[in-house]
């Protein structure tokens, strides 16, 4: 029924008098980063197109996980998503730099990262040239990832034995078991129900994704790590983009490229707000954690990592650790 929907809405020829809809979809809830950076698109793209192309929002996963929405988007049955890195890995594996352990050194680091217009087009052309139907336009994330649990995590030596759901990622998979961890894959959706009955330990995810999901009523401790980025990344479906005239292609990418430039800052400022609302409803927030020994076992990691992972994953690395 919705892709039947989206399918005839795509049909529909443009004028410049008549407004187009487009679906926006993503995974986490609309107070997010995510959001942030669905208003500045939708708002660029509104402005530049003069209320010709207007983006529709569907936060929460209501049009999916993000694997499955990325699959819409290859299809043409659904015309922009955004994914995490992690998640894009599953389309292709060289994306899981992103999320390699230890890669950024800080939240300035980050936002200074991110919004490298260099480092945009590195991933764009990793895109371009491992995936089929659907191209990356912009890039942005949601801040560090810290850890949270029902207990304290105040030096490597507290991942022993514990079981802690991570992205299914090469990089997950390989850094966390060298901490000594075991790790649990599953949906995002579940994560929530598993710590609360003690299928996994611990989490992982950005200060702000913890609140907006009410993750501290089941695993009240937060202590962070800042072990990863929660980057992601903005796609739009080909059959979508091959149907814009050039003029539509430079609005949308001119809209992408304001939230590679604007959405980084702003997702960080909403993650120290967060730390501050956990902090007044009760949540234990860890902040003296003992990172040398995280960094010692990632920091090897790095460069193997990034090498298996293929050339385009070195380059990105690369460009990341040049960026002062």
């Amino acid at each position: 029924m919705a892709a039947s929907a989206i399918m005839a809405a795509a049909s529909v020829p443009t004028s410049a008098q008549e407004a187009k809809h487009y679906r926006f979809a993503y995974d986490q809830p609309k107070t997010t980063g995510y959001g942030i950076l669905g208003d500045i698109f939708a708002d660029k793209l509104k402005e530049l197109s003069k209320g010709t192309m207007l983006i529709d929002q569907y936060p929460g996963a209501q049009l999916g996980q993000e694997p499955q929405v990325l699959q819409l988007v290859k299809s043409g049955d659904v015309e922009f998503c955004i994914s995490s890195s992690a998640n894009a890995a599953t389309l292709s594996p060289q994306a899981g730099v992103m999320s390699m352990h230890f890669l950024f050194r800080s939240e300035a680091h980050l936002v200074k990262a991110i919004a490298d217009p260099e480092l945009s087009k590195a991933v764009k052309a990793m895109i371009s040239e491992t995936v089929q139907g659907a191209r990356v336009i912009a890039l942005s994330t949601l801040g560090l990832r810290s850890i949270y649990s029902k207990r304290e995590i105040k030096s490597v030596a507290d991942m022993k034995g514990l079981k802690v759901r991570v992205q299914a990622t090469p990089t997950e998979d390989t850094t966390f078991p060298a901490y000594g961890a075991q790790i649990v894959h599953m949906p995002f959706g579940s994560v929530y129900t598993s710590l609360q009955t003690g299928v996994v330990d611990a989490a992982e995810n950005g200060v702000n994704v913890y609140l907006a999901n009410k993750h501290y009523e089941v695993a009240p401790v937060l202590s962070m790590t800042e072990h990863e980025a929660n980057n992601s990344f903005v796609w739009v479906s080909d059959k979508t983009w091959n149907s814009l005239t050039p003029e539509q292609q430079g609005w949308v990418q001119a809209a992408a490229d304001e939230v590679n430039k604007s959405q980084p800052a702003k997702a960080i400022e909403l993650e120290h707000q967060s730390q501050d609302k956990l902090r007044a409803i009760g949540v234990k927030i860890v902040t003296d954690v003992d990172k040398s020994g995280f960094i010692a076992v990632a920091d090897p990691l790095l460069d193997k990592l990034a090498k298996e992972l293929g050339p385009h994953a070195e380059k990105i690395k690369n460009l990341i650790r040049a960026i002062k």
